[in-house]
């Protein structure tokens, strides 16, 4: 039996006094000890499979047929009551932002105390098991761990904390919701073996929740892809990851940079998922508008179901299976030639810098923490630069001493013959054209209250040229060079997709044109098909008007697609840099080993190497 089963499910919603069908024909099963991925991009419908089975669904949206069973009971028959104690003991969850689901003033231990109380565990067993726990996840003193408060915590320990809440109760179920998303390729690995330990621990079933095809390959027996509310394709992993069936399981796959064989510009896929406002307008496969195999059977009805070996099948028309190919993208061209003879765009002279804090009582304790030490480097106009690293390695802090968010404790910068401690105080719209910085989150980068045509004209204001003739007509130039539909101008950020953000976010920094860019992890939460995007955008500013790009990321096979040059950092230190492909191909220090070997592999025959799981 089955510990999670969807039996052709259907979730409808109410939407302008319409029907919409948010999910369709939703199937499949997991049984005791098994791990299930559900893969797609934003909108696919695989967070509302979680809010079905937690009881969380907005109003409005009811389950129209189908049933959905735990351990052989209709969830949907349960009382609230009932449904209530199945949560956080038979089933548990483990989020994608653990800073977020943690609350902010209360200490881990007394969230931990709370947890365990919905459990029903007795008060003075309560303690113990959160230290035995906490452990488990390789957290180090669990004891002084518990008195602390989330924001003194790691992103990567605060996910380790919930991991050891979510198996405290010995669930049946867990679902993990992106709970890897905007790590480092060494956390997402150690978080993954630890979901692996505690799951063979209790013969827990998983449903994993992510948009990275590779990773989940890795870690599921089966993967299920989503799209548009439609399970598209469906079975043993190894089989869709290395013999897709459905055009747009190929066309994510494609969108995915690689860390091995010739480089390839990414074919990232057009338009955008359909909205819910959309649904009820599409009647057949709702990925036929983006489908380059579609005919005129595709949107007259609904996709077949079409089954091939070991239970492996796919929803789509016969002609899109036979058309449905995606080809590879044509090789990358040649990096342009560093020019000799040309002053740097960007120099570190044994940059160092270092945070001082006061701790204890009165503030009589003081430490230090150095972020940055002795750090020395040059760039050239038009070059593409990678920073890698684990999060913590001073990889952001270099960014910002960059642009002159942080102020360096030792050494001296240059940024286009400009000191960044000048530019703060003198001569300021100067100083954003030599550099800018594209920040990792652009929903708290972009001011909600501005249109999308105030915020790529921000740097224009105080400038003299900031009319509205004048601003109208640059925003407008920046919409097209970032691919933004031009209605977008009169919306504001809440009106737009996560990927249109980020768009707002490059196009903002290109309006006055600077000389060198700091992108600093903006794909990090993207889906793979808008990362396609915002990565070939990067490569066209640079080739078009000679942008010089210090590309900010924990993502080694992004980096290697950008970039021709790249910087590995630990611990405030570079200590491996040279050319990309020398740099991946055949690493020389043994952190730059460690990572690579920490991404996830891209073939499924390939054991993905354990790394350690030493205390945080």
């Amino acid at each position: 039996m089955n510990v999670l089963e969807f039996d052709h499910v259907t979730l409808n919603a109410v939407l302008d006094g319409g029907t919409v069908q948010v999910l369709r024909d939703v199937d499949f099963g997991i049984a005791r000890g098994e791990t299930l991925g559900l893969v797609g991009e934003s909108g696919a419908g695989k967070s509302m499979i979680g809010r079905i089975i937690s009881g969380l669904l907005p109003e409005g949206f009811l389950i129209g047929s189908g049933t959905v069973r735990f351990n052989g009971e209709s969830l949907g028959a349960m009382s609230e009551a009932e449904r209530r104690q199945l949560l956080g003991g038979k089933i548990a969850f483990i989020p994608q932002e653990p800073l977020t689901a943690l609350n902010p003033v209360r200490t881990i231990g007394d969230q931990f105390d709370e947890y365990l109380a919905h459990l029903m565990v007795p008060r003075g067993e309560r303690h113990a098991i959160a230290l035995r726990q906490l452990s488990d996840v390789r957290l180090s003193a669990p004891g002084e761990m518990l008195l602390r408060y989330p924001h003194e915590l790691s992103g990567g320990q605060c996910q380790r904390v919930l991991i050891a809440m979510a198996f405290s109760g010995n669930p049946s179920l867990v679902v993990a919701d992106e709970p890897t998303t905007a790590l480092d390729v060494v956390t997402q690995a150690q978080i993954m073996q630890l979901i692996a330990m505690q799951q063979a621990r209790s013969g827990t079933a998983l449903l994993f929740i992510t948009h990275d095809l590779r990773l989940a390959a890795q870690v599921c027996r089966n993967i299920g892809v989503m799209y548009a509310g439609d399970m598209v394709e469906f079975g043993p992993a190894a089989a869709v990851l290395q013999a897709p069936i459905h055009p747009y399981a190929k066309s994510l796959l494609a969108a995915m940079p690689s860390l091995v064989g010739r480089r390839r510009m990414l074919p990232a896929l057009f338009e955008q998922m359909p909205g819910l406002k959309m649904f009820k307008e599409l009647s057949g496969c709702r990925f036929a508008s983006r489908c380059g195999a579609r005919d005129t059977t595709c949107e007259a009805g609904d996709a077949e179901r079409i089954v091939g070996d070991d239970g492996h099948w796919a929803r789509c028309g016969a002609s899109c299976l036979i058309l449905g190919a995606v080809e590879p993208g044509a090789l990358m061209p040649a990096a342009k030639e560093v020019r000799s003879g040309v002053d740097p765009i960007l120099t570190f002279e044994d940059v160092r810098l270092t945070y001082h804090a006061s701790r204890g009582l009165l503030g009589m304790k003081k430490t230090s923490f150095d972020a940055v030490k002795s750090v020395s480097f040059s760039i050239q106009p038009g070059e593409m630069i990678g920073i890698i690293g684990e999060s913590g390695s001073g990889k952001t802090s270099i960014g910002r001493l960059i642009v002159g968010l942080e102020r360096p404790s030792g050494g001296n910068i240059r940024v286009n013959g400009h000191d960044p401690r000048d530019r703060l105080d003198h001569n300021a719209y100067l100083g954003r054209q030599d550099a800018q910085m594209i920040f990792q989150d652009p929903q708290s980068a972009l001011n909600p209250r501005r249109s999308v045509m105030e915020l790529l004209t921000q740097a224009m204001e105080g400038t003299g040229e900031d009319g509205p003739s004048n601003r109208s007509s640059r925003a407008n130039r920046l919409a097209n060079d970032v691919r933004l539909p031009p209605d977008c101008l009169d919306r504001f950020p809440s009106q737009l997709s996560g990927g249109q953000k980020q768009r707002v976010n490059i196009g903002r920094a290109l309006c006055v044109m600077p000389k060198l860019i700091v992108a600093d992890e903006i794909v990090s939460g993207l889906d793979v098909s808008v990362q396609a995007h915002v990565l070939n955008l990067l490569l066209e500013m640079n080739r078009e008007h000679g942008i010089t790009v210090v590309f900010i990321s924990h993502d080694l096979a992004v980096v290697r697609y950008l970039c021709n040059r790249v910087f590995l950092m630990n611990r405030g230190e570079i200590v491996e840099s040279g050319n990309a492909e020398d740099v991946f191909s055949c690493p020389q220090h043994p952190y730059t080993r460690m990572l690579i070997d920490a991404a996830p592999p891209e073939s499924v025959g390939v054991k993905w190497p354990s790394v350690s799981l030493a205390t945080m």
